[in-house]
């Protein structure tokens, strides 16, 4: 079984085109035509993984049941394969075409109210996902951990195909999971296993029906887990485990460690060797949040990003960054890798803000193309599957690649203690911050969520208007209000933001409709996939809790 990877890319190669011209080249005819004169050069990534349309790009998957705890893995359930939007063959669709496109992937979670025991600071998420990519590159995942009642929120951006943004979905928040673990649960566990006696749930995933497990691969997951948890055992004595800030380093970089080495080692059945070596070699980057109680903390590998909505004393609200984005435009970064290099090295390892002219981000995991020896890669792809032989990336060496590692996963750890002005938190992939900038992005929210519009000025920018046109303009902001009722999801709203916004920074249909309708030949040349999870905080409750000091 082999997996497609349809114009996978390195990175995120966005063509700045103004509006105007997306909308004209959206309603071009589909040709070569459409091709002179684009600067393909900035696409070398899409010649390494051609595409094999044969099959979709993740294995058969099953549905888990969201409203109950897993056990430890999930075990099988009923067969079903990621939804792709429907063909769309005209530029003119309706409403509630449009509606049906964005509201697809939708999901929410609100969280059981005070039950005598459990109090959360978390009343509940919306998440949305809108692909750009055929199939979509990005994952999602939420979850609670129900040794800690914390809760776990994370998305996964996905480079040069799905897999390995696919194997981070899946596992990263087990990892986390067992990190935070106290000694003597972890002990009770591997008696369990030892005894065969059934092991008591781990993590309670919300998950949308979309969301999927790689079922044939479950055993080997569990045995690399298992694995982890039996040295946290060694490393550790009773009464101790580790706090949020080293569970979450921890997870990350040994996650990562387990994808190379699973990936190293292969697999009797080909299918799980071809698995295992397609999520090494392609690469994700991963914004994860932990909450509990008053206490948040953010782990970013990447460039995605996460932003608090802060309510202000006037109503309005104000963006509040709880990440750095781990590229070319971070000075630090491109600081600590030419730290980690000779200085023969300080004019290549970065350059055309790509790590080795290669990469954007400068974390993430798998790519073991920038982690491996060249003699280890010759020699893992020489034993792999035969599917790997005829595969353009099997032939590929990065430029300039004397002294690897070059890429790391380990995760800038931020931590945040909410305060009742905290009102929700937006993780998003980079192609929601491409397209809105984060202040935008909290006004929107703010605003949806309140039901409360701030009456700023009107603005144009610089575009001359008609008396006529500016009546529209005041006409259509009279109407914004209702507007945002009609979307009961507050990431398929921000979405209908990002994607429809005309020149003059309101929704506009025609936007939204040539834009959703755009071929997939056509569409990741315009935009990125987006995968945004908004979180809600309840004041009263944080308000409580920092009072009575809780950690």
């Amino acid at each position: 079984m082999l997996f497609a990877c349809h114009f996978c890319l390195y990175g995120s190669v966005m063509v700045p085109l103004s509006r105007a011209l997306l909308l004209q080249r959206a309603t071009m005819p589909v040709t070569s035509q459409l091709f002179r004169g684009f600067p393909l050069a900035k696409l070398w990534g899409s010649s390494l993984f051609p595409c094999q349309r044969q099959l979709p790009c993740c294995p058969t998957s099953h549905r888990p049941t969201s409203s109950q705890p897993h056990p430890i893995w999930p075990t099988a359930m009923p067969v079903r394969g990621y939804r792709r939007s429907p063909d769309l063959h005209s530029y003119n669709l309706t409403p509630p075409q449009v509606n049906s496109i964005l509201k697809a992937n939708e999901y929410s979670f609100k969280v059981p109210e005070f039950d005598g025991k459990n109090v959360s600071s978390v009343m509940g998420f919306d998440s949305n996902q809108l692909p750009a990519n055929a199939p979509i590159e990005d994952r999602r995942s939420a979850a609670t951990c129900l040794q800690t009642r914390g809760m776990l929120l994370g998305v996964f951006d996905g480079h040069a195909g799905c897999a390995c943004a696919q194997a981070l979905s899946e596992r990263l928040f087990y990892y986390v999971a067992m990190s935070l673990m106290p000694h003597e649960t972890l002990c009770e566990l591997e008696a369990a296993v030892e005894a065969g006696r059934p092991l008591s749930p781990i993590l309670q995933w919300h998950k949308h029906p979309n969301d999927y497990f790689t079922r044939e691969a479950q055993t080997m997951y569990f045995n690399s887990l298992r694995t982890y948890w039996q040295e946290l055992i060694d490393l550790s004595s009773p009464g101790e485990s580790l706090g949020p800030r080293e569970a979450l380093l921890s997870a990350f970089k040994r996650l990562d460690s387990d994808l190379s080495l699973e990936a190293q080692v292969g697999d009797a059945n080909s299918f799980l060797h071809y698995w295992v070596l397609r999520v090494a070699f392609s690469g994700a980057t991963a914004c994860v949040a932990h909450i509990d109680g008053s206490d948040l903390y953010v782990a970013n590998t990447g460039d995605g990003r996460a932003v608090l909505g802060v309510q202000e004393e006037d109503g309005s609200f104000s963006a509040h960054t709880l990440s750095n984005d781990h590229n070319a435009q971070n000075e630090n970064e491109v600081a600590r890798i030419q730290g980690e290099h000779p200085p023969s090295e300080k004019k290549t390892v970065v350059r055309q803000d790509r790590l080795l002219g290669l990469l954007m981000p400068f974390r993430a995991f798998g790519d073991v193309k920038f982690k491996w020896s060249i003699d280890l890669q010759r020699g893992v792809l020489e034993s792999g599957p035969d599917q790997l032989h005829d595969n353009e990336h099997t032939k590929f060496i990065p430029p300039n690649y004397h002294t690897p590692p070059y890429l790391t996963a380990e995760p800038e750890i931020t931590h945040h203690r909410l305060r009742p002005q905290d009102r929700f938190l937006v993780l998003g992939t980079d192609g929601l911050w491409e397209t809105l900038h984060r202040q935008e992005v909290v006004r929107i929210v703010g605003e949806y969520l309140t039901g409360v519009h701030q009456r700023q000025p009107l603005t144009v920018g610089g575009y001359h208007v008609t008396l006529g046109q500016m009546q529209g303009l005041l006409a259509e902001r009279k109407a914004r209000a209702s507007l945002a009722f009609q979307d009961q999801n507050a990431a398929t709203h921000l979405i209908r933001h990002a994607v429809g916004n005309n020149e003059f920074g309101a929704v506009d249909h025609e936007t939204l409709s040539k834009m959703l309708s755009l071929p997939e030949e056509l569409a990741r040349m315009y935009r990125d996939d987006i995968t945004i999870i908004i979180t809600q905080f309840n004041p009263h409750v944080v308000g409580h809790q920092r009072q009575g000091g809780e950690s």
